[in-house]
């Protein structure tokens, strides 16, 4: 890495007050050795710490993503990409991890990747290619894995995205909102109406956690690795030597549990009328190693499931942002979560 190269990255980071900067500089600078490390530089922050950063030469140009983690997930992540895919024979398909970089007091952890670009699956595209794409890598990554010896590794240090998460959420959600009432806070009329709403769907969803715990277990099929987060900007279809190739990034929430936990976040990204043809991409991979799906019906029950532990999940921290430091967004992101509850539908079509 060349001086004006160090400068540059060093000046965007301090700018955003990033820590570890130096350490990351150091770093680039043994993975930038060579003519990679010539030329124009420029460093663009994409969302709250993440960059990308783009070398020019006269050999071309080059780009990374640069990442901040605190430590556990700087471990998920790197336990993903750099043992677990590779154990299942999936290690190109995710962005390398071309090094990583702690700030002195260990309390951050910078990550280096291979750039794959600024166009994620699009669900508005016209392209029915590349969602079927991904369907297909993901029924492989949930076979292969579901088979593997590392579940249990990864179970242990990831936990699980199955019942136990619904049950802990549902539970954890009801203890923190029941306290969102005089002395430890005061809200509006309009508040305790907010709060009150979310508790009476939440009060019901632990009426129907034995039906729902029947479900994962008759249903829900053997646990598996997760993506967690499958949300269209973490799957990309890109070329390869031999046609174009999908790919996964973005493992925060990667984790051990049922199929229709990532199968549910990636068809709601999509219009109703496009989920069944998706959906049919991930049987058909999975029918051809003996894998198969529950009906649309019972499938429904599974995505209904997951997203309600997702949404319980999303009503815990603002509860607890609120009791712990009375932060203003509290009720704004609860009445978000509502608006989730209310407008939830059926993911598949039954006629």
């Amino acid at each position: 890495m060349t001086g004006d190269t160090r400068t540059a990255l060093l000046s965007a980071l301090a700018s955003e007050a990033e820590p570890g900067a130096a350490e990351l500089c150091d770093v680039l600078g043994d993975v930038l050795r060579g003519p990679n490390g010539d030329g124009p530089v420029a460093v663009d922050r994409l969302r709250a710490r993440v960059y990308r950063l783009r070398l020019g030469s006269n050999g071309g140009s080059h780009s990374f993503m640069l990442r901040l983690f605190d430590p556990w997930l700087a471990w998920r992540n790197e336990l993903v990409v750099r043992r677990w895919l590779p154990a299942l024979g999936l290690g190109d398909r995710c962005a390398r991890l071309v090094a990583t970089a702690a700030d002195r007091v260990g309390r951050w952890v910078w990550h280096v990747y291979d750039d794959l670009g600024e166009a994620p699956v699009n669900p508005a595209s016209q392209d029915t290619t590349q969602a079927a794409m991904v369907m297909e890598l993901l029924a492989e990554l949930h076979i292969r894995a579901a088979r593997h010896a590392l579940v249990p590794e990864c179970r242990h240090y990831c936990g699980s995205l199955g019942a136990a998460y619904l049950t802990a959420n549902v539970r954890d959600a009801i203890t923190v909102l029941e306290e969102l009432s005089p002395p430890r806070l005061d809200p509006t009329l309009e508040q305790c109406a907010l709060r009150d709403g979310l508790l009476a769907r939440l009060y019901r969803l632990r009426e129907e956690l034995p039906r729902r715990l029947r479900l994962l277990e008759t249903l829900g099929g053997p646990d598996t690795l997760l993506h967690g987060d499958l949300w269209t900007d973490n799957a990309f279809v890109m070329p390869g030597p031999e046609g174009p190739v999908a790919r996964f990034i973005g493992w925060d929430h990667a984790a051990v549990g049922p199929v229709s936990y990532d199968l549910s976040t990636f068809l709601y990204r999509f219009p109703s009328s496009e989920r069944p043809w998706i959906l049919e991409a991930y049987r058909c991979k999975a029918a051809r190693e003996d894998w198969y799906l529950p009906t649309a019906r019972d499938l429904n029950a599974l995505f209904e499931t997951a997203e309600y532990a997702r949404y319980a999940n999303r009503v815990i921290w603002p509860a607890v942002a609120l009791l712990e430091q009375g932060a203003p967004w509290g009720f704004q992101r609860l009445a978000q979560v509502e608006r989730w509850f209310d407008g939830l539908q059926p993911a598949l079509p039954l006629n």
